[in-house]
C-alpha cells in the first residue's frame, strides 16, 4: 500500500504546487525532497521514486489549463494503479526507521506508517487533483456547447423604419428564445474549487466513520440547495447534466479514496 500512498501524494502535491505556488519550481523541489526523505526514512525509497515518476506523467497528461491531452484516461490509469498497489502489494512487515518510531493511535485502532502515508496521499489528492479529474469528465461529456452564430442580415434587407417595435411584435416568443445565446452553466459554479475538495474530504471521512445517515443527508442537502438553480435550466438540460456529472464523479472519487484506506486498514 505504500506505493499507492506515494503515488497519490506525489500527484496531489504536484497539483497543489501548480495551483498555489508563486514559483512552481521551488514548490516542485520542496515536494520532491519531502517525498524522497519520507521514502528514505520509511525504507521505501523505490516506491517514493516511482511515485514521483507518476507525478511527472500526471503533470504532462493533465494540464491545469485547457483540455487534457489524453482525456479522462490518465485518471482511469491512476485509479487502476492505486487500487492494484493496495490489493496486491498489501502492507510491509517493517517500515524502516520512521516505522519503528511511529506510534499513532486512533478511535479505529493503531494506524501503521504505511496506512498513514496512504491516507495522507488520498487526502492530498482529493484537494486539487480531483478537480482536474472532474473537469476532464465534464469536458469529455460535452455538457455544454456554444450556440451557432446567427447569420448576418444584409443591410439591403433591413427595414427602412428606425422603430424596432414592429420587428419585436412580429417575433414569436419561441423564436426569441431560440435566438438568445446560450450561457455556459459553468459560469455559475465559481466556488467549485473550494466546495468540491471539502465535499470529497467529508465523503471520505464520513464513509470511513460509517456515518452513512450523515453522508446521505449531506448529499441530499447539496441537491436541495442546487434545485432552484437547476429548475431554471429550461429545455436544454445543460445545467442539470453539468451538476449530475460533476457531482457523481466527485462522489465516486471520495468513495474510492475511502475504499482504498478501508481496504488497506483491514488487509
Amino acid at each position: 500500500m505504500i506505493l499507492a500512498g506515494f503515488i497519490l501524494l506525489a500527484v496531489g502535491a504536484a497539483d497543489l504546487v501548480r495551483q498555489f505556488a508563486p514559483r512552481r519550481w521551488i514548490g516542485y523541489v520542496a515536494a520532491a525532497a519531502f517525498i524522497v526523505l519520507l521514502g528514505i526514512g520509511g525504507d521505501a525509497l523505490l516506491p517514493a521514486i516511482l511515485g514521483l515518476a507518476v507525478g511527472v506523467l500526471w503533470i504532462w497528461s493533465m494540464p491545469d489549463e485547457g483540455p487534457s491531452r489524453a482525456g479522462f484516461w490518465p485518471a482511469v490509469a491512476l485509479a487502476a494503479v492505486s487500487v492494484g498497489a493496495v490489493l496486491w502489494l498489501g502492507a510491509r512487515p517493517a517500515a524502516g526507521l520512521v516505522g519503528e518510531l511511529w506510534h499513532l493511535r486512533s478511535p479505529f485502532g493503531v494506524v501503521e506508517f504505511d496506512l498513514a502515508v496512504l491516507a495522507l496521499g488520498a487526502g492530498v489528492f482529493l484537494l486539487e487533483s480531483s478537480n482536474l479529474v472532474v473537469r476532464a469528465a465534464l469536458d469529455g461529456e460535452h455538457t455544454w456547447r456554444p450556440a451557432d452564430p446567427a447569420p448576418a442580415v444584409p443591410e439591403a434587407a433591413a427595414p427602412a423604419s428606425a422603430d424596432p417595435a414592429p420587428l419585436l411584435a412580429d417575433t414569436t416568443p419561441a423564436e426569441t428564445a431560440t435566438a438568445a445565446p446560450r450561457v455556459d452553466p459553468r459560469n455559475g459554479f465559481k466556488g467549485g474549487r473550494l466546495i468540491g475538495p471539502l465535499e470529497r474530504v467529508l465523503v471520505m471521512l464520513l464513509t470511513l466513520a460509517a456515518a452513512y445517515p450523515v453522508l446521505a443527508a449531506m448529499l441530499a442537502a447539496k441537491g436541495i440547495v442546487r434545485f432552484p438553480e437547476i429548475s431554471r435550466d429550461g429545455e436544454t438540460g445543460a445545467r442539470a447534466e453539468y451538476f449530475l456529472v460533476g457531482s457523481l464523479v466527485s462522489w465516486v472519487i471520495g468513495l474510492g479514496a475511502a475504499f482504498l484506506v478501508w481496504w488497506a486498514a483491514h488487509s
